[in-house]
């Protein structure tokens, strides 16, 4: 389903996205060897091995969330890993969808929904994009991996896309899944192709603006991270 994906960056930033990839699949892959446990935006949230920590700038969309979602939406949390943005969303949603393609965050997110008092509201399944979805959604949110890489484990699923095809399989149904003035709000940022997403985005009639923007230093290159809401 997905198009062939030619990357829009020069080389040298292909080559240094990388360079921090391969970095941070390492540290992923020593920190993230025993349960995490994260106090966040009043949270609780468990981080079994496997699954995608809570980052440093992970706020940004999940303070988004937070402002965005209204009493009695219908949410899709789409690649809930932990379950951390299902879980700020039922703070007024009425019914949360959390999907991920790895079992082990399905399972991290059912409990971190227990542990955090909303697992009436949440329903997590396992699923690959749409592949479990059904119905229509008031907001949709996704954190998606940001590089194209082919990931080596399940571990690596948050964060390598192979040529972008669930990033791109994600935006050809988001249409066909949200309801008439639905919105998404989507996290990403320059240490990805941020120009694929943004035409993604554009070739299926979304607006785009900017809801959150932080920029950051690493190697002597500004890295910007942004949450947008799309309609």
């Amino acid at each position: 389903m997905a198009d062939e994906y030619v990357p829009r960056l020069p080389p040298e930033h292909v080559e240094r996205i990388r360079r921090w990839h391969e970095n941070a699949y390492r540290a992923m892959r020593e920190e993230g060897a025993g349960e995490q446990s994260f106090a966040y935006l009043g949270r609780t949230i468990v981080v079994p091995p496997g699954v995608m920590p809570i980052a440093r700038l992970s706020h940004l969309l999940g303070e988004a969330v937070l402002a965005e979602v209204r009493e009695g939406d219908r949410v899709l949390d789409m690649g809930t890993g932990s379950g951390v943005n299902a879980i700020l969303a039922a703070s007024k949603a009425a019914e949360v969808l959390a999907v991920d393609v790895n079992p082990a965050a399905v399972e991290a997110a059912r409990r971190n929904a227990e542990r955090n008092g909303v697992a009436d509201r949440v329903e997590v399944r396992l699923s690959d994009v749409y592949e479990a979805v059904d119905g229509r959604f008031d907001l949709i949110v996704f954190d998606p991996p940001y590089r194209w890489f082919t990931p080596r484990d399940a571990s690596e699923l948050a964060s390598a896309d192979p040529g972008y095809r669930a990033m791109t399989a994600f935006f050809r149904g988001a249409r066909a899944h949200l309801t008439p003035g639905g919105r998404m709000l989507i996290g990403f940022g320059t240490s990805g192709d941020l120009d694929h997403l943004r035409g993604l985005a554009r070739e299926e009639g979304f607006a785009t603006e900017v809801v959150a923007h932080r920029a950051l230093e690493r190697d002597g290159w500004q890295v910007d991270y942004y949450t947008f809401r799309m309609t």
